[in-house]
């Protein structure tokens, strides 16, 4: 199969099989009559062997062309089981596969020529055991032959092909696979898997997962829509390699048997809980005035909490945007003995003094003891900024108050509503809740495994406000963890810049993509996260952030592109549009001429003159419809600086271990009522 000549042509009859016949014969003749051919013994001998050696060559090279042909209409079955799956502490499996070179896509241009279509098409028995089998819908007594034709076993010439669609030739131009491993360095630099719906990123997802876990790395696997087969598959691998006590899950949908988060409980700077809540909030047009309000007052309440020695959670948050008085009251009791031992007695008589009638109408229905206060530190004029913020909160009018915040109130409500409010509004001293807490630096420093659930098919915007705060806490870890180290700088000067690598998997991630995203991708990777994104099409990710430019900065952020199945010519455009645009590829092209002779007194009254002559063409090395055509566990990757890689990954098989009752609890609910991933490769 070695290209000697300008044309490779692979799509021809086996020509060899004609040659290794008669060199087999005659060797056979030589060793069974030598005194027909009145040679030597030892000549006879030497050639005998001559002549056999020349049929199997010839034989091996028929083989390959009988392997190609039968490779562009079905690929080999390739699975592993789950222990069988490559670990390298250098190197990330991706399948098996080979390097796309200008070699294939000539290949590829010679199947999509007319005269290819019968070494592309399944043979008439094939083609009659489907019909018989449609045949057997309507005759009973067809039922026996068509299981038996369509039964999988190998020694059945005519079963069905397993349903994966798509145009088997575009990994089929290379029968001769490899391993196709990516290097682990490149992998800070993030990845993004593109794929439309039932194509294999699921199981993608799960084969890097499997190998991250191995590795004994961090390990954060986000999943908006629920994946029962994920989460087994998570909870399987940890308990192969004894990190079953590692595993933290983490779903919204299942508040009684999840763990705990709190959002905003953990930061690097106070405006950062305003930043996480507010940042939900639409910010366009009019819609941006009330953003900054929203977001004005979800810091004061911050800062206020904070100085009171209180972790800000949603709950705490929607208290006091609902009423702000009782924090006012608890920080004064706290800040003003500080300045003055004597503010009680000065606020008794403040408070003794006040004259409904002469205060102002939106404070008649106000604690006259907190009017007092608030009167107490601006004639003393004590300056405080949480509590000069408090007391403009507390002097606004309760009907406009409301108005300012009436885009975050709703957004607050639903966080807070059912027991979701448990989940991420822990209670840290209710000593009769077993469920864990976690925030991120405890699940790096513990090197842990996080399964997040974020149960987007019930809520979304609760999911997206989840999603993002969790991206946002990340981002603020990862700034600690570059600035002082893992231990928060405890540890000595020569240690601190280790980091352990923290692999981030975020499937459906247009769904949770935000501001918080943007600088996780850009400056996260010096403290060692990785990010490896999921996603259906780029125009999902462009309509999540509302702006083309911004999604062009987190694309140009994904070093590492694996593009499955897509239906989006857009889509497929991001890895197309990365490759040279046209290349030269040989081609055949057929010449026929017919001249008259004029002479008189010649013989001959015209000539004819037929020729085929190999010309260039230009083509792309790749189409957008290639993509388009990807049949489902293949895709093309650009690795390591825009290497072209075409890949098919290993489908799983079935070979977990028992799983507790609560993680199959889950998990099982999960392939119920979400429905998400189909098992199309047990088909």
């Amino acid at each position: 199969m070695k290209a000697i000549y300008p044309i490779e042509n692979l799509l021809r009859p086996v020509v060899e099989w004609w040659s290794a016949a008669a060199s087999s014969l005659s060797a056979l003749l030589l060793t069974t009559q030598p005194t027909l051919f009145l040679l030597s013994p030892d000549m006879n001998k030497c050639l005998s062997i001559s002549l056999l050696g020349l049929g199997l060559l010839r034989f091996k090279q028929g083989r390959e062309i009988v392997r190609y042909q039968r490779y562009l209409k079905q690929l080999p079955f390739y699975g592993i089981a789950s222990k069988q799956v490559p670990i390298s502490q250098k190197k990330l499996f991706l399948g098996r596969g080979f390097r796309w070179q200008i070699i294939h896509t000539q290949r590829l241009y010679y199947c999509q020529q007319p005269n290819a279509k019968k070494y592309l098409a399944q043979s008439r028995l094939y083609r009659l055991a489907r019909k018989s089998e449609q045949l057997a819908e309507k005759q009973p007594y067809l039922k026996p032959l068509a299981q038996w034709l369509s039964h999988p076993g190998r020694l059945n010439p005519v079963r069905e092909l397993p349903l994966v669609g798509g145009n088997p030739a575009l990994h089929g131009v290379e029968p001769n696979e490899q391993a196709v491993w990516m290097n682990l360095l490149e992998r800070v630099g993030h990845t993004l898997v593109l794929g439309t719906t039932r194509v294999g990123k699921t199981r993608l997802l799960e084969l890097l997962v499997t190998q991250d876990i191995r590795r004994r790395d961090v390990v954060i696997v986000f999943d908006p829509k629920g994946d029962g087969d994920l989460l087994r598959r998570m909870v399987h691998e940890a308990k192969l390699c004894g990190r079953e006590e590692d595993v933290i899950i983490f779903h919204l949908g299942f508040p009684e048997i999840s763990a705990r988060y709190n959002p905003v409980g953990n930061f690097a700077r106070i405006t950062e809980v305003a930043n996480r809540l507010a940042n939900q909030l639409p910010g366009s047009g009019e819609s941006a005035a009330f953003k900054e309000f929203g977001w004005r007052f979800v810091n004061i309440i911050a800062k206020a909490l904070v100085a009171l020695g209180r972790k800000p959670d949603y709950q705490q948050i929607q208290r006091y945007i609902l009423n702000i008085d009782y924090l006012l009251l608890d920080y004064c009791k706290w800040w003003l003995p500080q300045v003055d031992a004597n503010w009680e007695a000065a606020v008794t008589i403040i408070e003794q003094a006040i004259d409904e009638r002469q205060l102002p109408i939106h404070l008649r229905t106000r604690s006259r003891h907190l009017i007092a206060i608030v009167n107490y530190i601006q004639r003393s004029n004590f300056y405080d900024s949480v509590a000069d913020g408090l007391c403009s909160a507390f002097n606004y009018d309760k009907t406009y108050f409301d108005k300012i915040t009436a885009s975050l109130l709703p957004l607050v409500e639903k966080l807070t509503t059912g027991r979701t409010a448990e989940l991420i509004s822990p209670n840290y001293f209710d000593l009769n809740d077993k469920r864990p807490i976690f925030d991120w630096l405890q699940v790096i420093r513990g090197k842990k495994i996080v399964y997040v659930g974020l149960d987007a098919l019930s809520d979304t915007i609760v999911a997206a406000a989840v999603g993002n705060s969790m991206f946002a806490d990340l981002c603020s870890v990862s700034g600690q963890m570059y600035k002082h180290g893992i231990e928060g700088g405890f540890t000595t000067a020569s240690s601190k810049k280790l980091f352990h690598s923290v692999c981030i998997h975020s499937d459906e991630f247009n769904e949770l993509i935000g501001d918080e995203f943007i600088p996780l991708l850009n400056k996260a990777g010096g403290s060692g996260i990785q990010v490896t994104a999921y996603t259906q099409t780029w125009s999902d990710v462009e309509a999540r952030l509302g702006n083309r430019a911004k999604a062009g900065q987190v694309g140009g952020n994904f070093n590492t592109l694996i593009c499955l199945r897509v239906l989006e010519e857009a889509t497929a455009q991001l890895l197309t549009n990365k490759l040279p645009q046209k290349i030269s590829v040989p081609v055949i092209q057929p010449a026929s001429s017919v001249s008259d002779n004029s002479q008189t007194g010649m013989t001959t009254d015209f000539n004819t003159n037929n020729e085929d002559r190999i010309i260039s063409i230009d083509i792309p090395l790749l189409t957008p419809g290639d993509l388009i055509q990807l049949p489902k566990g293949q895709a093309f990757c650009l690795l390591e600086g825009g290497q072209l890689w075409k890949i098919r990954m290993p489908l799983p098989k079935d070979d977990m271990q028992t799983i507790p009752g609560s993680v199959e609890q889950i998990a099982k609910s999960m392939q119920k009522n979400y429905r998400t991933s189909a098992q199309w490769w047990q088909q």
